[in-house]
């Protein structure tokens, strides 16, 4: 097979990328395979659209993490300290092996589990909140202090050292570029929670995660300081971050589809398949984490040379009728086995189980409290998270 390589694509309108992202990314996936961009911070980097090649390139050993293999002058992502960046985000194998290996440890099915009644008492505590008061903004009062209960829960944080989390997220996320310092400043707070908490912790051990991972580090010296407070930075980061907007999307599509609502309503033993579906048709992560190339490579006949970026589009992918039939159809019966929106290969996504089970366990508790529940605003008035990375909604207005 012939290679080429295309020259960039213009920028798309940023606005229509944020609100309508599937139709942009089926415009690119239908143009061609892989497609040179420019990013929304002018920096360049190659969009790999259809299914088979971005589960592919998931996977393939070549296409790093590491942004030491990066090329200069490309997108690299957010840029963190070291205290901070030290995670399985930014690592290949052996570091990526040793350490997940040694999270695993720690991240084990009966902790997970244990969580399952404890998220169903907070579900049910949050949805008591704002019973009465016959709407609310369901991001603000459900979707985001869920799972931050639960992630705080795992990792040990009292409730008194519990942060505006979901801000210091927004900073990272989606920073304002007008505000460069405010960024900075987040940065700043974080590293100094996380030395404070893990010291804490180190005093006095609890039976909480956090507390496994020092043991890992202090007791077998196998994770540096660096890594400790990175994997707890990522564990509380993802962990709130990809589940909030899950959960928000899932509620919304549903919402959107009275008569897939209706039918789980009727059979809320489909509601794990759903969930497969929902992540598939509105996941919480356009993008996979950038990889850069350790050498030359091909995708979809495209020549990606060494060192440069490649984001892999889930969002694309996911819709590609090549792999769903009528992928833009939401449909709770369907087989969504082989979706990506909680990664492939050896960086698939460590707390997969407990996103799941949040999820499941958020829906069924709001579709069980609130069989009147509608959105309270026409779809179109809803706004998005000004992020290509995260898909997220601001708000989610409901009357029940």
């Amino acid at each position: 097979m012939s290679t080429t390589t295309p020259g960039p694509t213009p920028l798309v309108d940023p606005a229509e990328l944020i609100a309508d992202p599937y139709s942009v990314y089926a415009r690119l996936r239908e143009a061609g395979p892989v497609h040179r961009i420019s990013g929304t911070d002018g920096l360049p980097a190659w969009l790999v659209t259809r299914y088979d090649d971005v589960r592919q390139a998931l996977a393939d050993p070549r296409l790093c993490l590491d942004k030491r293999n990066a090329k200069p002058g490309g997108y690299r992502g957010l840029a963190l300290p070291p205290a901070l960046d030290a995670n399985l985000l930014n690592m290949d194998p052996p570091d990526h092996t040793r350490i997940r290996r040694l999270v695993s440890r720690a991240f084990t099915p009966r902790r997970v589990a244990q969580l399952r009644e404890p998220i169903r008492k907070t579900a049910d505590h949050l949805l008591d909140a704002i019973a009465p008061l016959g709407r609310a903004d369901l991001i603000a009062s459900y979707a985001a202090p869920l799972p931050i209960t639960v992630i705080c829960d795992l990792l040990g944080v009292a409730p008194s050292d519990r942060h505006d989390f979901r801000s210091w997220t927004d900073a990272l996320v989606a920073p304002d570029p007008e505000q460069p310092e405010r960024t900075k400043e987040t940065v700043r707070a974080m590293l100094g929670f996380f030395a404070q908490l893990i010291a804490d912790k180190r005093a006095a051990p609890a039976d909480d995660l956090l507390s496994a991972m020092i043991a890992v580090r202090d007791d077998e010296d196998r994770l540096s300081e660096d890594e400790l407070t990175s994997l707890a930075f990522l564990i509380l980061f993802a962990g709130y971050e990809n589940t909030v907007h899950l959960i928000g999307n899932a509620t919304l599509a549903l919402l959107s589809h009275p008569g897939q609502l209706a039918a789980l309503r009727a059979d809320p033993g489909r509601l794990g398949g759903a969930v497969e579906e929902l992540a598939r048709y509105d996941g919480p992560a356009p993008l996979a984490i950038r990889r850069f190339p350790t050498e030359d490579i091909t995708i979809g006949g495209v020549r990606i040379p060494a060192g440069e970026t490649v984001l892999l589009c889930l969002a694309a992918a996911h819709r590609d009728p090549h792999r769903f039939t009528e992928p833009d159809r939401l449909d709770i019966g369907r087989d969504a086995t082989g979706h990506l929106a909680l990664g492939h290969g050896i960086h698939y996504c460590l707390g997969a189980p407990l996103a799941r089970m949040e999820t499941e366990i958020a829906l069924a508790a709001l579709l069980d409290r609130f069989p009147r529940l509608a959105l309270d605003v026409p779809p179109s008035e809803l706004s998005w998270r000004p992020a290509m990375r995260a898909r997220g909604l601001l708000a989610l207005p409901v009357v029940y």
